[in-house]
């Protein structure tokens, strides 16, 4: 038992003042009159016997008395597991309210977030006036990130609604003790209130941070079925007008029960373009494919779509796309135009060639190319190095055939730039190439089925590479010697393609060779800017778009589906691309369109995080053991146990206070003190 004012203590003196008029008795005796005197001796022992039994009783009670009293006074309590020390002074509280889509679930009692917003009010009761609060959620607003006394606290809790974003939990406990950090209180604490998804329930929280003490409490929801739409993605990167696409849809079971002939269907551009049905065991997952033919260029957006109750905001998913016109090239030759290069890219009219010389460049034309091919340039100039720096930073792809006769110094600076390999020595051996990377996209759709003896390029000379410590390489065509004849290396946002061989029959016969074709046909084809199907809501990740450069007198606006929906972005041109974010300010799925002034210029999709969607959830038990095993001295867990949580809160912070206990047992005493004067005779 401790006291929250022990110098009351020192009233236990008073005890002697009872005990000092019990020692020095000055009672004056009343005299009594009586004719028999047989028995005054038998008289005179038994009422002193019982005279004295009686003082001592009424001396005890009123040191009892008197006790009980000063301890009243020193208010007593007995600490709890959690704080050994009663908690003086002002407190800075932050409360996290889990408004996730999972808390939309509902229990005998009401909706689980409605659950967690009157725990919050029951824990903010155990607090006085003069604390402060923090009142957060997965929206991370603005106006989150202060401490509000109770009543604009309550108020703020009662405009709380579920929200699309979600945020892990280390997140979370990271913004509560920023919060709370630069508070003047000399008490701090945060409360979780949550479901405890184990998706977004991760325990690597920092464990160097010992001054915020996480009370971690949980609402459990009823158990429930789930059959989702986890993400989707095309089989081939590549999205051409008029060919076969294939996209593969992965559908999630987050259930104890196996769907069976579950319909999933495919819309785009408001047409629906394939179906399917889909078996999916309990807790499983499955990809299913659906293809269709691309019919129109420019831009796409669509969704795919099953039926699933009880929770249906998981059911659709929705993507957009660009499908390009046509395909800039532009080769940059030391002299003459290369007559392979020339016949490869009018195979397709999707490709538009543009040939040039190094005298003649068009450094402004830059932006408008998806591919850059280098064709026997001798030298690279430092201006010309720069820019194709910048090309590759933005996204754009360059293959380089070298020079019979190359500057290697000159050539080195465009390796330094780019970090990709540096172009050595030549070496005239005879070899031959020997192995294809199969795993490389430039290959994936070549080959049906490779022969065993397969004929490969033959090498007369090359130029050896040398490793760039920098460079993020792999290798497309090796030689029986074990060097690179062409290899892929990533820099900035775009790919740089090297040739070990300059396209000269005297180097070697790749260029008349089968494999080339396909080779340089698909990097061309890879070469387009790749955007992402789609973004998640709650991420405020910039989009880019390459070769949009807004002017001041423009304007940027995102347009909805759902009526009245408009937006004005924030925007910044960097290089040659337009960045865009949206700041949380999407709330709802689906694909948006952007324009700049009146013109069209892409679509965004959003969904919703599938996080939200796999129904395990921690039990108390389990979170007990995750903070046990990741030894979170400062996270602990509340079990209310049908208790009121704000006394329960009361008992964490100040104990158990005895001091009401004492104060009957105060009056206790005294009544049997006036009970013994009074009655016994």
């Amino acid at each position: 038992m401790l006291f929250t004012n022990p110098y009351f203590l020192f009233g236990l003196f008073s005890i002697a003042i009872p005990i000092v008029i019990h020692l020095f008795n000055f009672r004056r005796f009343k005299k009594v009159y009586f004719s028999n005197v047989s028995f005054l001796e038998e008289l005179k022992v038994q009422t002193q016997k019982y005279s004295r039994l009686k003082h001592l009783l009424i001396l005890a009670l009123r040191i009892l008395a008197l006790a009980s009293l000063v301890f009243a006074f020193a208010q007593p309590y007995l600490p709890s597991s959690e704080n050994q020390k009663a908690i003086k002074g002002k407190n800075a509280v932050s409360l996290f309210i889990d408004n996730s889509f999972s808390m939309q679930a509902v229990t005998d009692q009401a909706l689980l977030v409605d659950i967690a917003k009157n725990k919050a009010r029951e824990i903010v009761s155990a607090y006085s006036n003069s604390d402060e609060f923090q009142l957060l959620t997965h929206d991370f607003e603005g106006k989150h990130q202060r401490l509000y006394n109770k009543e604009e606290f309550l108020q703020l809790l009662d405009e709380t609604e579920i929200s699309p974003s979600v945020r892990k939990l280390p997140e979370i406990i990271k913004r509560q003790q920023d919060a709370v950090s630069m508070a003047p209180q000399s008490n701090k604490v945060s409360y979780i209130i949550s479901d405890f998804q184990k998706s977004i329930s991760t325990f690597n929280l920092n464990k160097s941070d010992t001054s915020l003490t996480t009370y971690l409490i949980p609402v459990t929801p009823q158990k429930a079925n789930n059959l989702y739409i986890d993400s989707c993605w095309y089989e081939s990167p590549v999205l051409q007008l008029n060919k076969n696409v294939k996209l593969n849809v992965k559908i999630k079971n987050s259930s104890d029960i196996p769907y069976e002939k579950v319909p999933l269907k495919l819309m785009v551009n408001g047409k629906q373009r394939a179906i399917a049905s889909v078996d999916v065991k309990e807790n499983d997952e499955v990809i299913i494919s659906l293809s269709y033919k691309i019919t129109e260029s420019g831009i796409q957006s669509g969704f795919v779509e099953i039926t699933d109750y009880p929770i249906v905001y998981d059911d659709k998913f929705y993507f957009s796309y660009k499908v390009a016109s046509f395909i800039s090239l532009l080769i940059i030759n030391e002299k003459e135009e290369n007559q392979y290069l020339n016949k490869l890219y009018s195979l397709d009219s999707v490709f538009k060639l543009t040939n040039t010389t190094e005298r003649n460049i068009d450094i402004g034309s830059f932006k408008n190319m998806d591919l850059i091919i280098l064709n026997g340039l001798k030298t690279i100039s430092s201006g010309l190095a720069q820019e194709l720096k910048r090309f590759t930073d933005n996204g754009g792809s360059l293959i380089i055939f070298p020079s019979v006769a190359i500057d290697i110094e000159s050539y080195k600076l465009l390796s330094n730039l780019l970090a990709i390999d540096v172009y050595e020595s030549r070496d005239s051996t005879d070899t031959k190439v020997e192995q294809l990377n199969l795993k490389n996209p430039v290959y994936a759709d070549v080959f049906e089925k490779i022969p065993e003896n397969i004929d490969l390029p033959t090498v007369f000379s090359f130029y050896t590479f040398g490793g760039n410590k920098f460079t993020r390489k792999e290798s497309l065509l090796k030689m029986l010697n074990a060097r690179d004849f062409l290899t892929a290396t990533v820099s900035g946002k775009g790919m740089v393609y090297q040739s070990a061989v300059p396209l000269d029959a005297s180097w070697s016969n790749f260029p008349r060779h089968a494999i080339f074709v396909p080779t340089f046909f698909n990097i061309a084809l890879q070469s387009q800017p790749q955007h992402h199907l789609f973004h998640t809501i709650g991420n405020d990740d910039a989009i880019s778009l390459k070769n949009i450069i807004l002017e001041k007198e423009e304007t940027l606006l995102l347009k909805g589906d759902q009526a009245g929906f408009e937006i004005i972005p924030e925007h910044r041109n960097r290089d040659n691309q337009l960045e865009v974010l949206f700041h949380n300010q999407i709330k709802q799925a689906g694909s948006y369109h952007l324009f700049r002034n009146k013109q069209a210029i892409a679509d965004v999709s959003f969904n919703y995080d599938r996080n939200e969607s796999g129904l395990d959830f921690y039990s108390n038990d389990e979170l007990t053991k995750q903070i046990k095993d990741n030894q979170l001295t400062n996270v602990k867990l509340v079990e209310t146990k049908n208790k009121h949580l704000g006394e329960l809160i009361k008992e964490i912070n100040q104990g158990i206070k005895l001091w009401k206990l004492f104060v009957f047992l105060t009056l206790i005493f005294l009544l049997g003190e006036t009970i013994l004067i009074r009655f016994w005779k």
